[in-house]
């Protein structure tokens, strides 16, 4: 498979797509964690950037530790997103959940 990427020179093909999926997974995942969790889930996406980080580092083969760094700082950015998804929440763009006793 990588003698195929090489040849036919896809590998930065092969990594926008990858990025956008990883970008594409991450919005529903905030948008879903703030309905479910409120903002408390911020930590799961620090551990998920940490551990993405730590595997950029670890990972020698170059298209798997790009794919590692993108989804840490996905995840990372995912934080901030997080605090505006509340905001936009509390603007009535977004559905509130109801919080069932």
């Amino acid at each position: 498979m990588i003698d195929f990427i090489n040849t036919y020179n896809l590998t930065g093909v092969l990594i926008g797509l990858a990025t956008f999926l990883i970008i594409g997974l991450f919005h529903p995942l905030v948008i879903k964690g703030e309905y479910y969790f409120g903002v408390k889930c911020w930590w799961v996406f620090l551990l998920m950037g940490i551990a993405g980080i730590i595997g950029a580092i670890l990972v020698h083969n170059l298209i798997l530790s790009i794919l590692c760094g993108v989804t840490a700082f996905s995840a990372l950015w995912g934080i901030g997103e997080l605090f505006e998804q509340k905001k936009r929440v509390e603007k009535g763009w977004f559905p509130k959940r109801d919080k069932k006793s």
